[in-house]
């Protein structure tokens, strides 16, 4: 297929099985910061507690046969990224924030895609609820 990288292309990076390509996943769950997000003024000033759901899409057969650190996504310094963005510059969705974040994680060199959830549990609604949330899906393939 014209454009899509093979398994032997991309140096190597992608596994494919029936036409789709496979990554390796890391998962961090449960992200909590607090941020200030939202369209209406108090949730600017109060703020409230965000979650975030991290799946980093990555290839990690190198790191697992030289188990080196240096060869795969160093998911500390993941976490800590993804909490400076939710509690950095307010935006108005978390449309917006999960972009964000999907966006700072796409930097890293091994990670292929990302998916990013973004719990909102208490989300400026008047009837009874357990979660708001957004997930999005983005890769450099």
């Amino acid at each position: 297929m014209a454009g899509v990288p093979t398994a032997l292309g991309m140096a190597g990076r992608y596994r494919r099985l029936s036409g789709v390509i496979r990554v390796d996943r890391v998962a961090l769950r449960g992200l909590k910061a607090r941020g200030h997000h939202g369209v209406y003024p108090r949730e600017r000033e109060e703020g409230q507690t965000f979650i975030v759901d991290l799946v980093l899409g990555l290839d990690t057969r190198a790191a697992a046969a030289d188990d080196d650190l240096a060869k795969t996504v160093h998911y500390g310094i993941v976490a800590e990224e993804v909490v400076a963005v939710v509690e950095g510059e307010p935006v108005n969705l978390i449309e917006t924030l999960s972009e964000r974040i999907a966006q700072a994680c796409l930097k890293h060199d091994g990670v292929l895609e990302v998916e990013v959830t973004v719990h909102k549990p208490d989300a400026p609604i008047t009837v009874p609820f357990d979660d708001v949330t957004v997930t999005i899906t983005r890769s450099r393939v």
